[in-house]
C-alpha cells in the first residue's frame, strides 16, 4: 500500500470512530425514546447503520494492521512495478491514460489508481517504455503502448 492510501484509511477510520459512531448512538437513543421498539423503523434503521459502521471499522483496523507501506518516491527504474505511474496510449483510439498501480484497498479508477491485481496492472508489471500490452477487457481485448513510467 502507498503512504497516501494508508493515510486515507486512517482518516476514514478516525471519521467513523469520532463522528459516525457518536451520531449513530444518538440516533439510536432518540429512536428508543419513541417507545415500542418492535415497530420502530427509525430504531431499526439506526441499528442497521451501527452494524454497517462497526463492520467497516473492523475492516479498516484489519487493513491498517496488516498494511505494508511502500514509499513510492524512493522507487526507481525503468520497469513497471507496484507504485509506478504509467502513461499509456490506446493503440486503437489514440486516447492517452495515466494510471498509478496501487494496493487493492486504495484503487480508484476515476482517480487514476488501479489495483495491482487488476488485469491491466498484471499486464503492465515488468514492462518498460515502448512495450505494447494486450489486456482482456469486458468489451474485448485492448492494446496499449507504454509511453512513460515514473515513480512519484
Amino acid at each position: 500500500m502507498t503512504a497516501g492510501g494508508y493515510a486515507d484509511l486512517e482518516r476514514e477510520l478516525h471519521r467513523r470512530k469520532a463522528e459516525e459512531r457518536p451520531r449513530i448512538i444518538a440516533a439510536i437513543s432518540e429512536a428508543r425514546a419513541h417507545g415500542d421498539l418492535s415497530e420502530n423503523a427509525e430504531y431499526h434503521a439506526a441499528k442497521e447503520a451501527q452494524s454497517h459502521n462497526e463492520g467497516r471499522i473492523s475492516e479498516l483496523e484489519d487493513m491498517i494492521g496488516r498494511a505494508e507501506i511502500i514509499d513510492v518516491s524512493k522507487l526507481s527504474g525503468k520497469t513497471i512495478k507496484f507504485g509506478a505511474t504509467v502513461k499509456l496510449v490506446d493503440e486503437d483510439t489514440e486516447e492517452e491514460k495515466v494510471y498509478q498501480i496501487v494496493g487493492d484497498a486504495e484503487a480508484d479508477v476515476k482517480a487514476g489508481r488501479i489495483s495491482i491485481s487488476s488485469p491491466i496492472a498484471r499486464a503492465l508489471i515488468g514492462k518498460t517504455v515502448g512495450d505494447s500490452v494486450e489486456v482482456a477487457a469486458p468489451g474485448g481485448a485492448r492494446a496499449y503502448e507504454i509511453l512513460e513510467v515514473a515513480f512519484r
